[in-house]
């Protein structure tokens, strides 16, 4: 059983009298433990089959499975719970709250999912430590680089255990040599075994990764797998 299942998934916007459609009967599968980057250019469909697979959104028609459940027909009570224990998000503006330190920033998802006080304490530390921030837990984030900012983005994503990590654009507003840090530590985290699906329209970002798909006009291009062993 696939991580990711879609089948002939449809996202259809009206715009007046006008339909649009973002994606036209898409399938695609993605396993546990992949590390694929979703590209194409701006209008393609990627951030809405990103926003789908992140059950931020629902489809027109069509089926998403994510680790066996049927999401595509999920009302939103169902999408927020599937959203804070299965999905981890990082995105290009960080979007931490300025006033909280990164351990609060952190801590964030755990409290909404009830966990209590003892155990987050103990998992805020280990996911910080595991992008190499426990010395800077106390700092907020005007306080930390646009790198650092981006590590504590990434620990509050990995913090409830999630199923897939996903992020998008997520070097967007870092210099190359940070991006390539941020690129380095999603590889030690997928060798860790964690899912990776970072969307991109950079193929140097996307190089990094074990598969690239391609999206043009809301329809697979190509997909290509880099490493064979990733299957």
């Amino acid at each position: 059983m696939a991580l990711i299942e879609t089948q002939d998934l449809w996202k259809t916007y009206s715009m007046g009298s006008q339909q649009v459609h973002a994606l036209q009967g898409l399938s695609l599968k993605i396993e546990q433990g992949e590390y694929a980057a979703i590209m194409g250019p701006s209008g393609s469909g990627k951030s809405t089959l990103m926003n789908l697979i992140g059950c931020l959104d629902t489809p027109t028609r069509g089926t998403y499975y994510l680790t066996g459940e049927k999401v595509s027909q999920m009302n939103d009570d169902q999408l927020a719970r599937i959203r804070n224990q299965q999905i981890g998000f990082v995105f290009q503006t960080f979007n931490l709250l300025p006033r909280a330190t990164a351990f609060q920033n952190v801590e964030l998802p755990m409290i909404y999912a009830g966990i209590v006080s003892r155990d987050r304490k103990e998992k805020v530390q280990q996911v910080l430590k595991m992008v190499e921030l426990e010395d800077r837990m106390t700092h907020r984030p005007n306080q930390l680089s646009g790198g650092q900012r981006q590590r504590v983005a990434i620990a509050r994503a990995l913090v409830n255990s999630p199923s897939i990590l996903l992020a998008d654009e997520p070097t967007g507003n870092l210099d190359s040599k940070t991006g390539n840090e941020i690129i380095e530590l999603f590889r030690r985290l997928n060798d860790a075994g964690n899912t990776i699906i970072i969307v991109t329209h950079e193929l140097a970002i996307a190089s990094h990764t074990d598969r690239i798909v391609k999206i043009r006009d809301g329809k697979i291009e190509e997909d290509t797998r880099q490493r064979s062993d990733k299957i």
